[in-house]
């Protein structure tokens, strides 16, 4: 059999694979608009899947930031920073940044999966430890692998079993957690931590990127991270932290050194979306009243953010539901292993600025209809 064949072979049956488990996904063409609209085969529809919680991305304010720039910076940014020279909008950015997370200085990223997977390796190695929230994004734990360091893994927001762990951790110690955990929307005890880390000359490093612009309040943090794809309605990653840390990374952060810079109309986009959010904070306010308002029409707990998981279970049942809830002109994503664990499928909720209190009744209804079948 030839190269090609034994290829397709291996392809082919992997796919049966996650077709018999279920795990099987595809892609769907959606057309995205503003106030939280959407198109689909057609259909109109309502999105409570994406985390576009400020309503920021069709924003004309950002669609105009994003062509002026291309007109004056061109489209692509050519290489990286490091090699075809910085565009001035990412210093501009950056300083936005920093000052807005209360911070010496920032470093913007291709995304913020690339700003984890470089910024953890260039801050500790084998001979180091990393404590890790179970429930931390994906692009944490890929990032703690690259690093080489021994990791430890503590239960979800649980203080005292990563004081446990921290005993006998070894070498340099860097503690990872969200500030707003993407898929439960809890959040984390970052002041318990942070004086756990005080404790033992830990480093904490925390992934804001379902909180910015959002769930704004005092970060203890030494190194912060978070992305400008979520609130900011942009694309990007950033980190930020202690200047020398920072410049540290300009140099050592591979994820920045051997990628493409990000294009100016999205650094435009960007720095206007913060703006924005300095301007109106009743944009936050409206997408937290949402998710409060859907959560008592439910009977739910009060929600800690503007996600909100309602757990299923099965992974089967997830789809269906989130199907039925298609049909009624309802895009919300069934969420299901291996992204959550097992046992734990579940409908992901989100709330924008952009959804009306009517677009909120509608979708408690059509949902409890929709479970009770």
């Amino acid at each position: 059999m030839s190269s090609l064949g034994r290829l397709t072979r291996h392809a082919e049956a992997r796919l049966e694979r996650l077709r018999a488990a279920g795990q099987h996904r595809v892609l769907r063409p959606t057309h995205r608009a503003t106030d939280a609209r959407a198109s689909r085969a057609g259909r109109d529809l309502i999105s409570f899947c994406d985390n576009d919680y400020l309503s920021l991305s069709c924003d004309p304010r950002l669609i105009h930031a994003a062509c002026e720039a291309a007109r004056h910076y061109g489209v692509g940014a050519g290489a990286s920073r490091l090699i075809t020279g910085d565009c001035p909008l990412n210093s501009v950015l950056e300083q936005r940044l920093a000052a807005m997370k209360g911070m010496e200085a920032c470093l913007v990223f291709g995304s913020g999966y690339l700003a984890n997977i470089g910024t953890i390796p260039a801050l500790v190695g084998r001979n180091d430890t990393i404590l890790l929230d179970e429930f931390s994004h994906s692009c944490m734990h890929a990032g703690a692998r690259l690093s080489g360091a021994e990791i430890r893994v503590f239960r979800h927001n649980d203080v005292s079993h990563a004081a446990e762990l921290m005993q006998e951790a070894t070498g340099q110690i860097l503690l990872l957690t969200e500030t707003v955990f993407s898929m439960d929307g809890d959040l984390a005890p970052l002041e318990e931590l942070a004086a756990l880390c005080e404790r033992h000359d830990a480093w904490l490093m925390s992934d804001d990127a379902h909180g910015l612009g959002i769930m704004e309040k005092p970060n203890p943090a030494l190194i912060q991270m978070g992305t400008l794809s979520k609130a900011a309605g942009a694309y990007g990653g950033y980190v930020c932290a202690p200047a020398p840390v920072i410049d540290m990374l300009v140099s050592r952060a591979r994820s920045l050194v051997y990628t493409t810079g990000l294009p100016a109309p999205i650094l435009a986009a960007a720095i206007t979306a913060l703006d924005i959010m300095h301007a109106e904070p009743q944009r936050a306010a409206q997408a937290k009243a949402n998710a409060a308002l859907f959560c008592q029409l439910l009977d739910l707990p009060p929600p800690d953010s503007v996600i909100v998981p309602v757990i299923v279970g099965e992974e089967a049942r997830a789809m269906t539901i989130s199907a039925a809830l298609e049909a009624e002109g309802y895009l919300v994503t069934a969420i299901r292993p291996p992204t959550v664990p097992e046992g734990t499928s579940r409908l992901r909720v989100t709330f924008a600025s952009g959804h009306s209190e009517e677009d909120v009744r509608r979708l408690s209804k059509a949902l409890s209809a929709v479970m009770a079948a």
